[in-house]
């Protein structure tokens, strides 16, 4: 089998990568004759296509393993075999024989040199494992850049270049933090107050971000999909903005229940505690959801790229917006 490589070597010849595990056959033989062949060789794995060959091992055909099996044995081989064989030359590279199995759609193609003689054979699997590589380098890349990370920068950069260029979007989460401990202040005497609303801080927090990263990932799809019309950017943000509104009544839902069994207070205070829980929770909700669409669209309208650091800039207005609400509405409702 042709080993597995990373997209580093995708400008490598592709010969380098095919593998000898095939059979050839003879185009002056019958069926009969290629299967005695077929069953002396030592190929070991799955065959899929049988290579046909002249005299001086140049390709002249290709016959799918299923022809082989169901025709006759007095068959010529010739009779059978498809003689227009779609194959990649010795000069190509990884990377283009990626795009000929895209093109083609064909479980293994042969490497032929100069002269048409096969050298080799790169099986579906190579391009699929290639593929799926590159994929998952690009998702690692995107989710780096939503946090304001350049993957390739960094991993290439030394210590001192790296801290400088991760840094400075840390200040997003720190100047959010601050903010949010402001407001906490603002807010002493209500979480004096009611102890069990500062217990639940970190959960609604967390939903709210949750929330907004999953709205950002949209975002970013969509930019990476070459954008999107105003107006369709606008039907986007109804739809999510439906969606926070339904995710945070669940959510809230849930959190709130479970926040009205975990108080001793009286029955209509640990009510009232619950409904702010749950009221603050769909709100934050689905501001985070309209905040994860909007930050990247606004930032497209900008010319700037939404990928980069578009996470620490959401997550910290997220956090600012959440627990604004959450202890607003505690105050009203409570105080």
């Amino acid at each position: 089998m042709a080993k597995i490589v990373s997209d580093h070597h995708l400008g490598d010849p592709a010969v380098k990568h095919a593998h000898q595990n095939f059979v050839r056959l003879l185009a002056g033989e019958t069926v009969g004759d290629g299967l005695r062949r077929v069953q002396g060789s030592r190929v070991e794995g799955r065959i899929v296509y049988f290579y046909v060959v002249d005299d001086e091992d140049r390709l002249q055909g290709v016959i799918p393993t299923r022809r082989l099996l169901l025709n006759p044995p007095s068959t010529p081989l010739a009779d059978i075999m498809e003689p227009h064989v779609v194959a990649i030359p010795e000069t190509a590279t990884l990377l283009e024989a990626c795009e000929f199995f895209i093109l083609h759609r064909f479980l293994a193609l042969p490497i032929v040199d100069g002269r048409g003689r096969i050298v080799g054979v790169l099986d579906v699997e190579m391009y699929t494992d290639e593929i799926s590589d590159l994929i998952r380098r690009e998702e690692n890349e995107d989710i780096f850049q939503l946090i304001g990370v350049h993957l390739a920068q960094v991993q290439q950069a030394s210590v001192p270049v790296a801290f400088r260029r991760r840094f400075p979007w840390l200040i997003c989460n720190i100047a959010g933090g601050l903010a949010c401990a402001v407001l906490a202040g603002l807010f002493e005497d209500v979480l004096a107050e009611v102890i069990v609303l500062a217990m639940f801080i970190p959960i609604v927090l967390a939903l709210a971000e949750s929330v907004s990263v999953q709205s950002l990932t949209l975002a970013v799809q969509i930019h990476d999909l070459g954008g999107t019309p105003w107006n369709e950017a606008v039907r986007r943000l109804r739809r999510e903005v439906l969606i926070g509104v339904l995710l945070g009544l669940a959510c809230g839902s849930v959190v709130g229940l479970a926040s009205l069994a975990w108080q001793h207070e009286a029955w209509q205070r640990a009510a009232e505690v619950a409904l702010v829980i749950s009221a603050s929770i769909t709100l934050s909700v689905m501001t985070a959801a309209v905040f994860g669409l909007s930050v990247p669209v606004a930032l497209r309208a900008i010319q700037r790229d939404p990928r980069i650091a578009s996470g620490p800039i959401v997550l910290a207005i997220t956090d600012i917006a959440t627990l604004f609400y959450y202890l607003g509405l505690a105050t009203v409702v409570l105080c």
